[in-house]
């Protein structure tokens, strides 16, 4: 009886991801972003229905994985201004999860889910109906303020719970520490984030600079590599061709939106000559 009460560590710890390679077939993978139109519902919707949001959407996750990309995320990066956590409107959780569905279908590589911002469980209900393989989660613990002026908290207990109630542990958590778009509460520095996000179940830690398009310092995401007890490290905003080579020394591997579009418009369509020129750099980073 004793051995069967000491073992709910291990069998916490056997639903954890300790290598990316457990998700994607190269080392040092890139994550491409599907940034979806403006859902049903949101400031920027115009009625033009779910059919052309799908067809969107598979155009650019077909680019990204024709280019090389080793995962994709989906996105609501157009739902401005964005809702916090839990206030995220049904209508566009629901067309975000349909869309995510048709991508999942559609390509040969992992696809995450991420809600801007911090829909943890609302990006964990998502994944689940679209059988993505990953979340972003933007602030799974500590406190901090983000640009729409909303206070936020850490969701790591209730998406924790529901993880487990609806027996979804296949669907790993690649978090966020010192996010972009926000401001954390005081004496909250990368040390203290990184500790409290590892220590609650973090498969993966993603390091972003101030604001999206912004890469963080490379002494930020090398100070990260030795807080991170060996977890996974991804960078999250502002990788180019330029700077992959010096990024990857320490990071494990990267999530790319804007820098692969069309015209450096982030609201266009993905350039596939970007993204090509970008996989080659990374090879050689690699």
């Amino acid at each position: 009886m004793t051995e069967k009460v000491e073992m709910w560590r291990q069998e916490m710890n056997s639903y954890r991801m300790n290598s990316l390679g457990e998700i994607f077939k190269n080392p040092k993978p890139v994550i491409g972003m599907v940034h979806l139109p403006p859902l049903p519902g949101s400031l920027g919707y115009t009625g033009y229905g779910m059919q052309q949001i799908i067809d969107f959407a598979l155009r650019d996750a077909r680019t990204l994985v024709e280019g090389g990309v080793d995962g994709l995320i989906v996105e609501n990066m157009w739902d401005l201004p964005f809702a916090v956590g839990t206030d995220v409107a049904p209508e566009q959780m629901c067309a975000q999860a349909v869309a995510a569905a048709e991508v999942v279908k559609a390509v040969n590589v992992p696809v995450g889910i991420n809600v801007v911002h911090n829909g943890g469980r609302v990006c964990l209900g998502i994944a689940i109906a679209s059988g993505a393989s990953f979340i972003r989660v933007c602030m799974l613990t500590g406190a901090g303020v983000w640009d729409t002026g909303e206070f936020d908290h850490g969701c790591a207990r209730e998406l924790l719970a529901a993880r487990k109630a609806a027996q979804a542990e296949n669907v790993k958590l690649f978090c966020d520490v010192d996010k972009k778009h926000s401001v954390r509460f005081p004496g909250i520095d990368l040390a203290t984030h990184i500790e409290w996000t590892e220590f609650y179940l973090a498969d993966a830690l993603i390091i972003s600079g101030r604001m999206t398009g912004d890469a963080p310092s490379v002494d930020k995401v090398r100070q990260a590599r030795e807080l991170a007890k060996g977890r996974p490290i991804l960078m999250g905003s502002g990788m180019t061709e330029a700077n992959v080579a010096e990024f990857f020394k320490y990071a494990d591997g990267c999530i790319v939106g804007f820098g692969m579009k069309e015209e450096g418009h982030p609201e266009k369509p993905v350039d596939i000559e970007k993204v090509k020129r970008f996989m080659a750099a990374v090879e050689t980073a690699r």
